[in-house]
């Protein structure tokens, strides 16, 4: 079994059948009955968040965190450990229901919501917002849109932390499809202005940078 081809096999099918999001359900509920796998399925954060906390060291006590999708929640449950009442969500139903059955007694909040179309709740009001892999996920179609609705995400004086995979070509095949330099600073918008946009090395091939850009609100 290959994570990555289980992947771009349901990905293909699902954006043939126009439903650019529908594929992430399809594999996380094949994952599930053990006829595919996952590949960011792991068991630690991912390295630049990681690597950020260690950096940073913030201060979650008495703040609010999102975690944009969140798959089976290895970063919200990181991020709620840095103390910050977390919420998660992801547009895969079975996603979010193995994420809670995977961690008994979590204090991370788990739900099912479309970053497309956020609850209207959610807008500005979180001081923290990781968006790990996921807008690379969408095809470029959906890009700008789904980079707004991440941005009204971030309460005034919060943090945006964008990981993404990292690429010069802006015709790069997907999916995922890769961020330019550009797409990554588009992140700055609405208020929201570039702390820092550095590469980072990949766990899975150093010689694949991947983009850490950290945004603050006004």
């Amino acid at each position: 079994m290959n994570s990555e081809r289980d992947a771009d096999r349901l990905a293909a099918a699902s954006l043939a059948e126009g439903d650019p999001t529908g594929w992430f359900d399809r594999l996380y509920h094949e994952a599930e009955q053990g006829t595919a796998e996952i590949p960011w399925d792991r068991p630690t954060p991912t390295p630049q968040l990681a690597a950020w906390a260690a950096e940073t060291r913030p201060a979650g006590a008495g703040r609010r965190a999102l975690v944009v999708g969140c798959g089976l929640g290895r970063d919200a449950e990181f991020v709620a450990a840095q103390g910050y009442a977390t919420t998660a969500f992801d547009i895969s139903a079975t996603a979010v229901r193995v994420a809670r059955d995977r961690h008994p007694g979590s204090l991370v909040r788990y739900v099912v919501a479309d970053l497309l179309d956020p609850p209207e709740s959610w807008l500005r009001r979180f001081d923290l917002v990781v968006e790990s892999n996921t807008v690379q996920a969408l095809p470029r179609a959906l890009r700008d849109r789904a980079t707004a609705a991440t941005a009204a995400l971030v309460a005034p004086g919060g943090t945006l932390l964008v990981l993404a995979a990292k690429t010069d070509a802006p015709d790069a095949a997907g999916p995922p499809w890769p961020l330019t330099r550009a797409e990554i600073e588009s992140f700055a918008r609405d208020g929201l202005d570039v702390v820092s946009i550095e590469d980072f090395p990949s766990r899975d091939d150093p010689a694949k940078p991947r983009w850490r850009a950290v945004f603050t609100a006004r």
